[in-house]
């Protein structure tokens, strides 16, 4: 009874409140539930950023770096009117009601909870831009930043977007050439920082790995991913990339070139 009691106890427990940040900007991660994926496609993450824009002008936050995954998103954002939580909530719903009507879908498609770190001072905030911006570098799916069409980094080289880049650009220096030349050399310089992550990325056993590949092609042989169209093979090999699949394992699988999966 006593350990009944315990327990029960344990499960009425709130969840740890959020660490405040005292500048309001936070390192904001959130997943695809069970790590499924929330863009299929190019028009997905079209929709996504739209309504960031959208509940930008709505709730008044700021965003300072952003990249969209196949199956996550990484954001540095500043509260406005209303908290993170909020923010969230409305995005999420708008999204999701969008994503299942589109895939004639229903249920969650976002893990229950995101997570959180304050940002408190200018150089983690510069360390925190960098590390979202070579997130798809490290993933092997991009060589370089300016080859990820779904991050913010080339705004810092364009006229408009979402982000506030002379704000972090004016951190480099007050001549926006030079803070350009300087800040794409701190962008590719590597980095090691232990910023906020999603889990871990799982370990995918063949069979489940086949059928992944097959759900991501729509194909019912994996024989079939080499037949696709260039440019849907390739999107089918960086989504499995980004969802953990070794290039090895992409290769024994499908069939297709070591170098293809990589250069994909």
């Amino acid at each position: 009874m006593v350990r009944l009691e315990k327990k029960q106890e344990n499960e009425r427990m709130p969840r740890k409140a959020r660490e405040k940040s005292a500048t309001a900007i936070y390192h904001v991660v959130f997943r695809g539930i069970n790590r499924q994926v929330i863009f299929e496609d190019k028009e997905d993450r079209i929709k996504y950023l739209e309504l960031l824009k959208e509940y930008q002008e709505i709730s008044g936050y700021k965003i300072y770096a952003y990249c969209l995954m196949s199956n996550h998103i990484h954001l540095l954002m500043k509260e406005g009117q209303e908290e993170l939580g909020t923010v969230f909530r409305r995005l999420g719903a708008s999204y999701v009601y969008w994503y299942n009507w589109k895939y004639n879908r229903s249920g969650h498609l976002f893990q229950d909870r995101y997570k959180s770190e304050p940002v408190e001072d200018d150089a983690y905030l510069l360390t925190v831009v960098r590390y979202i911006h070579q997130n798809p570098v490290k993933a092997g799916i991009s060589g370089n930043p300016m080859d990820y069409p779904w991050s913010s980094y080339r705004e810092y080289f364009s006229d408009g977007g979402l982000c506030e880049t002379r704000y972090i650009l004016r951190l480099f220096s007050e001549d926006l050439a030079t803070a350009k030349e300087q800040f794409e050399s701190f962008n590719q310089a590597e980095e090691n920082s232990q910023c906020l992550e999603i889990d871990e990325k799982k370990r995918w056993k063949d069979p489940e790995a086949i059928d992944l590949i097959k759900q991501l092609a729509g194909v019912m042989n994996l024989s079939d991913v080499q037949q696709l169209e260039k440019q849907k093979r390739n999107e089918v090999l960086i989504s499995c990339k980004n969802e953990g699949l070794s290039i090895r394992q992409i290769e024994r699988l499908t069939g297709i070139s070591f170098g293809v999966v990589r250069k994909a």
